[in-house]
């Protein structure tokens, strides 16, 4: 498997020199994931930024009662890690499971480190990719607290138009934080 589309994707913000490609291609490691198969588990540290070249997967969290909670999707061309457990190397609290079944490119904290150090345009990438993460988490929040369901459901169409189509109405509803059954209540309701 190729690097390419990691390739891309970093060149979208600053063009890499081919030296840079080479020292990247060292420090990712494919792997093809399939559906359901977590790549973090809850008590687990994070160990890896994760790149998602084909699929969909979800975090998520599972209270108390036993009820899964979506915090986020991630799919092509998307990055998804559990940041702070990663950057810290506590355990995590969250699941990072695939959808879908997928093929990722991941990169280890201390290979990360390597890159940032010896590719320093890679920090700054990093930076806005992380940057633009906790605006969207911001959003969500916002939304979350001061939105309808019908709202947060347009709004998450808006924002993942192709997703909407690929996941099941429990998954959406979880992300949503109401019932499926209320979902599609809300779809019938748009519908009319």
């Amino acid at each position: 498997m190729s690097i390419l589309p990691l390739i891309a994707h970093f060149e979208s913000y600053i063009p890499l020199k081919e030296t840079e490609k080479q020292l990247l291609e060292g420090r990712v490691i494919h792997r093809q994931i399939k559906r359901k198969q977590a790549i973090l588990q809850e008590g687990f540290p994070c160990r890896q930024y994760t790149f998602v070249v084909e699929g969909c997967f979800r975090m998520y969290a599972v209270d108390k009662k036993g009820t899964e909670h979506n915090l986020q999707f991630s799919a092509e061309q998307d990055w998804i890690a559990d940041i702070g457990s990663f950057h810290a190397g506590r355990p995590s609290a969250l699941f990072i499971e695939a959808i879908e079944p997928a093929v990722v490119l991941q990169i280890e904290k201390q290979d990360l480190y390597f890159l940032y150090t010896n590719i320093p345009k890679l920090d700054r990438i990093f930076k806005v990719i992380v940057e633009n993460k906790y605006v969207e988490l911001q959003n969500r929040v916002l939304q979350s607290i001061s939105s309808t369901a019908q709202e947060r459901y347009l709004t998450f169409l808006d924002q993942y138009p192709k997703l909407a189509l690929r996941l099941p109405n429990t998954q959406i509803a979880s992300y949503l934080g109401i019932t499926p059954e209320f979902l599609s209540k809300i779809r019938k309701d748009i519908a009319s």
